[in-house]
């Protein structure tokens, strides 16, 4: 892989420095020049690292000279695509042709009467050089470059009424299209406020261009342009309401809209113009107050019940119907008359996107005071036109109000049962919290009593006496019932005289309304409980109901600090005094305990934990699936190792096999000494001449014999330069 990426590397080279060449020695053939200039094009494009290659043997800048000083038109247009695509690629290319020189070229180019297509060029090396980029962003003001860009935006497009199916009209089309992109990187991307307020002048401009031609090839590259223009600029917003652009946009907006419910491109098309609306009245949300004229949030309302947007343009007309109802009660009432409200609750319940929630309840929110204060306020506002129909309609609006203030009062109502719902619930968290902290407490006293009885028991001979029957009789009645018996009361009852611990537990479980009771035995133990207590019922059923076993031999008693832990050992060791009495071989009974649970005291490190889980027979669900992860896991290695017998596990086998590759196959070849002849001296002369000490580039300029180095030329002239200055005196 890596021998056929340097020779991939090594042919792009070569091919660049020939076509270098090429340039330099076609002169006279603008068409040859063209053609190289195009295949340097697509190698820059195919090779990330072929624009840094060309930019340090000189040929970024022999480019930019050839589209200067060439007479042919064909020759500058390739010249300066070239350019475009290598700074668009590397932005080290692009710091490089960032110059003052280099703007005034291009205003040179786009004044004179030159063609439109190396207008279009022109265009686009500044597009290119002004993108991320605040120095050309300054450079393109101070040079006034974007003054030229105004002048092209004003009358490269004459007439309203476009026919893109002329060839002429087609071309000048895209020229303007390309100064619109311009003119919205110089502003914005990074965000440019002197440009802004320069780029502001064009606002009649635009307006006309929306009010007399509606097409979607000149509403788009407008819109664009006014969005990123007065974004987050609140003098050029004001600005722009002043000359009447947001009543130009409400008016676009309306019939796209109107025209959305029979073509699909009119429905997308409105949603870039909602877009433009939103930047004009996100930082001020009083301009509002404009598009209530035109019933902006109703239209809006409409254009989200349209099945063909995605998410994000949903989002962006919540947004911008968020910040119409911000600072606006017109806007408020025309939300809350269309049914814009349930619309919100719907977006908010269904949609699972997190933008899309945000935005849904920023409107519930704005419109929380009108549906507060609906009752004063709806008295107030007349939003229709004609005064004759508003006293036809006096009538039917009066039996409305009391509709519209019911909803009101139930979508209020949600709204607070809702966040009424929240608070319960963090507070039944907290009180849950509270009791299992109280049950701990209870269960750790009630471990004390039952230490201190199993020491005082001593003396009393026949209570133990009467209490071990007792118990080994409910032992044994449990053992066969719990396979048979199905009701719950008998199996409390059982569990209550085999276990104290767990009576007491279960008890104050059920006082609290904690657990439910199930069928059988089993899942009554695991679904009663929560999941931080299932652990110690099932620890507590197996220590009581299984069969106790002998401990290892020569295993010292640790001391053991868990409540949990120490409550099963003493009923382990009561089950065992109490089989004692009954069978004469109790030394061969063996405790069914995991070894890797019992430990709680020991010191543990990776290597003796695991000895202890394999040593141990009975080994719990948890600690099961410790001990097979680490099998696995050994296995593997072992495999690995079996396939692959040079890894480096310890540091001896690493120096062993550092030793071998040194010893095997770390002498390197010297290289066969090549004298060198009359004509590669001629050349070393010659290129010396013509390109000074750069020689890397005389080594590929001419042809050297196989193997030669830029290091054997400089060694060489050195040598020859040297020897005839001491031969001169």
């Amino acid at each position: 892989m890596e021998s056929e990426d340097t020779e991939k590397l090594q042919e792009m080279k070569t091919d660049l420095n020939l076509l270098l060449e090429c340039l330099k020695y076609q002169m006279d053939n603008p068409f040859s020049q063209k053609e190289a200039l195009v295949t340097i094009h697509s190698i820059c494009q195919q090779n990330s690292n072929a624009g840094i290659y060309f930019r340090e043997i000189g040929g970024l800048m022999f480019v930019k000279n050839l589209a200067k000083s060439s007479e042919h038109s064909v020759v500058k247009e390739a010249a300066l695509y070239t350019l475009g695509a290598v700074a668009e690629k590397d932005v080290y290319c692009q710091q490089t042709l960032c110059t003052s020189e280099l703007f005034e070229d291009l205003i040179w180019f786009l004044s004179n009467d030159s063609n439109t297509n190396l207008k279009r060029m022109s265009v686009y090396v500044i597009l290119v050089l002004v993108s991320n980029n605040r120095t050309g962003q300054t450079l393109v003001r101070e040079t006034g470059c974007i003054t030229v860009l105004s002048r092209l935006f004003r009358t490269v497009l004459s007439k309203y009424e476009l026919n893109l199916l002329d060839e002429n009209v087609f071309q000048n089309y895209q020229l303007w299209s390309s100064v619109c992109s311009t003119l919205c990187v110089c502003v914005n991307n990074p965000q440019n406020d002197e440009n802004q307020l320069f780029c502001c002048s064009l606002f009649p401009h635009a307006n006309e261009w929306l009010i007399n031609c509606m097409k979607p090839e000149i509403i788009r590259p407008i819109c664009s342009f006014i969005g990123l223009t007065l974004a987050n600029n609140t003098y050029v917003q004001k600005y722009f309401i002043s000359v009447g652009g947001l009543d130009v946009l409400s008016q676009v907006l309306v019939q796209l809209e109107s025209d959305s419910h029979e073509t699909l491109s009119s429905a997308k098309l409105a949603v870039v113009v909602t877009k433009t609306v939103d930047a004009c009245i996100a930082d001020n949300p009083t301009f509002g107050i404009v598009l209530s004229k035109y019933h902006i949030v109703s239209k809006l309302l409409a254009l989200l019940l349209h099945e063909s947007l995605d998410s994000g343009e949903k989002f962006s007309i919540i947004l911008t119907i968020g910040h119409c109802t911000e600072d606006c009660e017109e806007n408020q009432y025309d939300l809350f008359k269309n049914n814009g409200l349930p619309l919100m609750i719907q977006a908010l319940t269904e949609s699972q996107n997190e933008d899309l929630n945000k935005a849904a309840t920023f409107v519930l929110h704005n419109c929380k005071k009108i549906t507060e204060k609906l009752s004063l306020s709806l008295g107030e506002y007349s939003f229709d036109e004609n005064e004759t129909e508003q006293l036809k309609d006096i009538n039917v609006k009066e039996k409305n109000l009391e509709e519209h203030w019911k909803k009101a009062k139930e979508i209020l109502y949600r709204i607070e049962q809702l966040e009424r719902e929240g608070n319960e619930e963090e507070i039944r968290r907290e009180k849950y919290k509270d009791d299992i902290s109280s049950v701990n407490i209870n269960i750790q006293n009630t471990l004390k009593h039952l230490h201190a009885d199993n020491i005082g028991r001593g003396s009393k001979a026949e209570d133990k006496g009467k209490s071990h029957s007792i118990q080994i009789q409910s032992y044994k009645s449990h053992g066969v019932m719990s396979k048979a018996c199905a009701s719950d009361d008998q199996m409390k009852t059982l569990l209550k005289s085999a276990n104290p611990v767990n009576t007491c537990y279960r008890e104050s479980e059920q006082s609290k309304t904690l657990c439910k009771a199930n069928s059988s035995c089993n899942q009554n133990l695991h679904e009663e409980t929560t999941v931080e207590k299932k652990n110690f019922v099932s620890q507590s059923r197996d220590h009581v109901f299984k069969h106790p076993t002998h401990t290892a031999k020569n295993r010292k008693q640790l001391p053991v600090t868990d409540p949990f832990t120490l409550c099963s050992d003493i009923i382990n060791k009561e089950v065992i005094s109490f089989l004692a009495t009954d069978t004469d071989n109790s030394s061969k009974m063996l405790k069914y305990r995991c070894s890797g649970c019992i430990a709680v005291g020991i010191s543990l490190n990776s290597r003796n934990f695991s000895k202890l889980l394999h040593s141990c027979p009975y080994q719990c669900d948890r600690h099961k699936v410790i001990v097979e992860a680490e099998d696995r896991y050994k296995s593997e290695l072992r495999k690995s190792l079996i396939c692959n017998k040079k890894i480096l596990l310890t540091p001896r086998r690493r120096q062993r096999l550092s030793n071998e590759s040194t010893t095997s196959g770390g002498i390197k070849k010297r290289r066969i000494r090549k004298n060198f002849t009359k004509e590669e001296l001629n050349y070393l002369f010659s290129g010396v001449k013509k390109m000074g000490n750069h020689w890397n580039s005389i080594l590929w300029s001419f042809p050297f014999q196989q193997g030669r180095m830029a290091v054997d030329l400089a060694h060489k002239y050195h040598n020859l330069t040297k020897g005839s200055k001491c031969a001169a005196p």
